[in-house]
């Protein structure tokens, strides 16, 4: 697992051994800031779920201003921590050890880019998603982007809608927008 591009770029970030953590594959990783690519650089970016941290590590290399990495399981809180630190990116990191759902209800500024990277088929997408926009957490012209497995748990939401969906083998990338905007 390596930073695909920015000033990190060729970086090996250390990958989750024998824990309930499935990164994103650099293959993945690559083709979704292909497809986010005009969102970057944002100001605000949040990696709930944040597994390794490689989602929003890759955002920071790419010259993102902050990202809020978000986890709950210990083991990855603190492979998150080192990948931060071995990126030399902690200036512009911040990290948070919580669920997704209590952390979304104290969040108090909207991001432009968030990653939703949940465990698989949990039924956590929809209660993320309501909280998301009961707290009006996504800016304007923000996007979330999130991974699910194909045949998995689906991605709706009426108060967001889907601009792109994107099957990588195993994995479907989706891309949402708020539904106000044109």
């Amino acid at each position: 697992m390596r930073v695909i591009s920015g000033i990190r770029k060729g970086l090996k970030l250390k990958a989750p051994d024998g824990i309930n953590t499935r990164p994103t594959t650099d293959r993945v990783k690559e083709s979704v800031f292909n497809i986010i690519q005009t969102h970057i650089p944002s100001d605000n970016v949040l990696d709930l779920f944040s597994g390794s941290g490689a989602l929003g590590i890759e955002a920071l290399s790419r010259r993102c201003g902050k990202c809020t990495f978000v986890e709950y399981n210990k083991q990855a809180f603190e492979l998150v921590r080192h990948n931060i630190e071995l990126s030399k990116l902690s200036d512009n990191a911040h990290l948070v050890f919580s669920d997704a759902i209590s952390y979304l209800a104290s969040a108090s500024e909207p991001f432009d880019i968030i990653f939703l990277d949940p465990p698989y088929n949990k039924g956590l997408i929809a209660p993320v998603l309501d909280k998301i926009s009961q707290r009006n957490l996504l800016s304007v012209d923000g996007i979330i982007v999130i991974e699910t497995e194909k045949d998995g748990e689906a991605v709706l939401h009426p108060d967001f809608r889907c601009v792109r969906n994107a099957v990588y083998g195993k994995t479907v990338i989706t891309v949402l927008v708020r539904g106000d905007t044109q």
